[in-house]
């Protein structure tokens, strides 16, 4: 890979940059192209095709037994290389081993046991897990929220460059406007600190940056979760402030499960899963949940309906 100038990856950087993939998409594609690579001896891709492509994604499959959105993970990245940077399209690869796709049924907590686990956690993260399930976030969704986001008039979140790179809206939850409303009390001292500082403000997309260059200093741009270190920006090497990160927010979401005694594998994502599945217990219509979740297509909010059968479709065991 050394002897191609500019190097292979760096020319993946490049394009995934000007194509604004997210920085995960980024680091993803890069580490399974890498894998890909090395896999085949450091040969470069531009001497391999669709062959080595097939043997790679079956080795997957079948030596390292991952699982069926992995392998597609890995035929996205690849896939990627090949016709975005190497502009090269290959044949149709119809001898991959597909890994199986196992058909499992999201976890669902009951309201009362969501309840538990949230009386298990404070602040922000009683905040943030609340966003999850009162609003049917996605976690990096919550993470960066902006001040701008959150509407208190009509009590609606709009969030921006979702799954997907969609935007959509849906609900702020009455009983989180107070709490919303003191957190960003406290933010308002962060916020002066860094205008008096040399910080050049919070992170903001490389368009956006360009089209609004003072907004990274203005009040409606600065996240409702910010993160306690500054760093230097990924694409500009300026010091802004970023969002808060993901892993504590994980780390004690399943400190809590346990304190709260729940046997079940929930997780942030879970709360996502109860807003839909308790929605569609209250009677509201699938299509409007698929809309709040931002679902591309219904057949994904359909599978909250089977967690609602319970007892086996719905059927009464003869024991009861």
């Amino acid at each position: 890979m050394g002897t191609h100038n500019p190097r292979l990856l760096d020319q993946v950087r490049d394009r995934i940059r000007r194509l604004r993939y997210s920085y995960r998409t980024e680091k993803t594609y890069v580490q399974w192209i890498r894998r890909f690579v090395l896999f085949h001896g450091k040969r470069h891709p531009r001497d391999m095709g669709a062959d080595e492509v097939e043997a790679y994604l079956t080795h997957l499959a079948v030596k390292r037994e991952v699982s069926a959105s992995t392998q597609n993970q890995a035929l996205s990245a690849i896939l990627f290389l090949y016709r975005q940077v190497l502009e090269i399209e290959l044949p149709w690869m119809e001898n991959i081993v597909r890994a199986k796709r196992p058909k499992r049924l999201p976890v669902v907590l009951s309201r009362g046991e969501v309840g538990c686990v949230l009386g298990h956690l404070r602040e922000p993260f009683w905040l943030m897990a609340n966003l999850l399930y009162g609003s049917g976030l996605r976690l990096t969704e919550c993470l960066r929220l902006r001040i701008k986001d959150l509407d208190f008039d009509y009590q609606q979140i709009t969030v921006h460059d979702g799954k997907g790179a969609k935007d959509r809206v849906t609900m702020l939850p009455e009983a989180l406007i107070e709490p919303i409303r003191g957190r960003m009390h406290q933010l308002r001292g962060l916020f002066d600190a860094d205008k008096r500082s040399e910080l050049a403000g919070v992170s903001m997309p490389v368009a956006l940056a360009r089209k609004y260059p003072t907004a990274r200093r203005q009040w409606g741009w600065q996240f409702l979760f910010p993160s306690r270190r500054t760093l230097d920006e990924r694409n500009s090497g300026i010091r802004v402030r970023h969002h808060a990160h993901e892993k504590p927010l994980q780390r004690v979401v399943r400190e809590a499960v346990r304190n709260a005694g729940i046997s079940k594998p929930a997780s942030c994502h879970t709360f996502r899963h109860c807003f839909a599945t308790h929605l569609l217990e209250s009677g509201y219509d699938i299509r409007t949940v698929q809309e709040l979740l931002g679902h591309k297509d219904v057949s994904t909010t359909m599978i909250y309906t089977h967690v609602l059968n319970k007892g086996g479709r719905g059927v009464r065991s003869p024991l009861d």
